[in-house]
């Protein structure tokens, strides 16, 4: 083990000197959730403020019809109301981005609405995220004058709105808001992890063994007196742990950008602060651990087998393609963890993560994954051994 020691505080020096590989372990992971939510937020902030005071064209077809409608309108000055334009060219209008929205009343409006009837009102636009928040100012506008008519019908039929109400229904829902928010961002959380775990280790394990035939220093180290099992463990347990820094990284990086963040909701902020409490970390941490034993022999493995750092890396490079899948896979509504999905690598951790960030993991279930993360871990780094110790691949042919 001594000689492992050395063989690991060698290779720690040399990674530590490549800026590349700190950036992919540190920097990046440190720095993408504050950057992210920053943005994002800034971004939101600023959308909605722009819908709420932005000037809305509303080409409007009353028909002669709901003058009380009008009324309506007034109460909102930032709606400019455009008469001029033919219900058939409502559409046109709105594609050529001379209107927002249109409103068309039926020719028969009043007369239906008069005979205690619901009126028709053909509502015109084209959703878009942008859209999408500025047309509630025109729902807005409609429920208003629907409320409006409803109240004035009840008057004249002498009745009062709980008439109406035939059922009231008492709702009890029983999820927690760590629960929903945990149903919420769960699948996203383990995305991030996993490939952080899976980058993190790439770029190191790419210059341990391919970068060193590329150097030239493979024979020196394998002419030392370190055994084979020796060097292959002082690498791995670098690669190992450059994954799992970078895992911890974007971590600390995900509780820095929600105490920085600005505009959050308290209620929500609350619940966020508590989905990132030390259980919850302890609990991913323990599934990375043996996820990244398992992503770091794979790479060192493939690293092993390949000429040249640029092999190397062609070879890992579509390997995030097999990693991401199976973590999309888990944002699927209807997966559940279960007695196999819990069996299924990296699929494992992203069920279980989105289980414990809502507090509903079942400990039998989390012990299945643990197991089975370990034996494929455990699989994966015996046969990194054994393929380190094949001169025919340590020196194959090109």
């Amino acid at each position: 083990m001594k000689k492992t020691a050395i063989i690991f505080r060698k290779e720690l020096k040399d990674t530590l000197r490549d800026r590349r590989t700190l950036v992919v372990m540190i920097l990046i992971p440190l720095l993408l959730f504050p950057v992210l939510m920053s943005i994002s937020t800034r971004i939101m902030m600023r959308q909605h403020k722009e819908a709420e005071v932005k000037e809305l064209k509303l080409a409007l077809a009353l028909n002669n019809n709901a003058a009380s409608f009008q009324e309506v309108l007034k109460k909102h000055p930032k709606v400019t109301v455009i008469r001029d334009i033919p219900e058939e060219e409502f559409e046109s209008a709105i594609r050529a981005e001379k209107i927002d929205f249109a409103l068309a009343f039926a020719a028969d409006f009043d007369r239906v609405v008069a005979a205690h009837a619901p009126g028709t009102v053909r509502f015109y636009l084209k959703s878009s995220q942008e859209t999408d928040l500025t047309s509630k100012r025109i729902r807005s506008i409609l429920d208003e004058y629907k409320e409006e008519l409803l109240s004035k019908r009840l008057a004249e039929m002498k009745l009062e709105r709980r008439v109406f109400e035939v059922v009231s229904v008492d709702k009890h829902d029983i999820v927690t808001v760590k629960e929903r928010i945990g149903e919420a961002i769960g699948g996203f959380l383990p995305y991030i992890f996993v490939i952080f775990c899976f980058v993190g280790a790439m770029y190191p394990a790419i210059d341990l063994a391919a970068g060193e035939k590329e150097r030239g220093t493979i024979e020196t180290l394998l002419a030392s007196p370190a055994t084979r099992l020796e060097i292959v463990l002082g690498k791995f347990s670098l690669v190992f742990l450059t994954g799992l820094v970078s895992a911890a990284m974007s971590i600390l990086g995900l509780y820095i950008a929600l105490q920085q963040t600005q505009g959050i909701p308290d209620d929500l902020f609350s619940a966020l602060v508590k989905i990132i409490d030390i259980r919850s970390i302890l609990l991913m941490f323990s599934l990375l651990i043996p996820l990244c034993i398992f992503f770091a022999a794979i790479l060192l493995s493939i690293s092993i087998f390949a000429h040249s750092f640029k092999e190397a890396q062609n070879i890992m490079t579509p390997m995030n393609i097999l990693v991401i899948v199976p973590v999309f896979i888990g944002l699927f509504p209807g997966f559940k963890l279960n007695a196999l999905t819990a069996l299924i690598p990296v699929l494992n951790v992203s069920l279980a993560t989105r289980e414990i960030i809502a507090g509903s993991i079942q400990p039998l279930l989390l012990l299945a994954v643990f197991l089975s993360l370990t034996v494929f871990a455990a699989l994966s780094l015996v046969f990194c051994t054994h393929w380190f110790r094949k001169e025919s691949v340590i020196f194959r042919a090109g």
